[in-house]
């Protein structure tokens, strides 16, 4: 069973360890994801009510009135296809409130998820600092 919880307060590294950012290059620590957590606008968790492990999280980061981006939304693999993402997004859009533009960059083959709820498809540009994700620095 899975509970949500709408921060990070009270969590720890040891509640993040398990296996995200599965397929990343240079991960960040459960230290640093922690971190993460805390310093975003918006941090929502599935929380398994067994172990009090994080399984699930989404981020949000914005100005507070127009503009949101959602750049972090993982399950760990083995709770995928139960409805936790699902459930993550919808929180994180309620939490979002009406602002004009809330926007998230996927692999393509994420698009169809993230379009059964509600999304639009789009073209996107990135850029990406692999040392900075780690805290690592040349």
């Amino acid at each position: 069973m899975v509970a949500y919880r709408d921060n990070a307060t009270g969590l720890t590294a040891e509640h993040l360890r398990g296996g995200f950012f599965e397929g990343w290059p240079a991960p960040p620590s459960a230290e640093r994801h922690l971190a993460i957590l805390q310093g975003s606008e918006v941090a929502i968790v599935a929380v398994d009510i067994a172990s009090g492990h994080v399984v699930g999280f989404v981020t949000a980061v914005g100005d507070g009135v127009q503009s949101a981006f959602i750049p972090l939304l993982e399950v760990l693999p083995a709770w995928r296809g139960s409805g936790i993402g699902s459930e993550l997004v919808r929180r994180v859009l309620a939490r979002l409130g009406d602002r004009y533009a809330i926007d998230l960059v996927c692999d393509p083959e994420l698009v169809p998820f993230y379009e059964r709820l509600g999304g639009m498809g789009a073209t996107a540009v990135m850029w990406r600092n692999r040392d900075a994700a780690t805290g690592n620095r040349p």
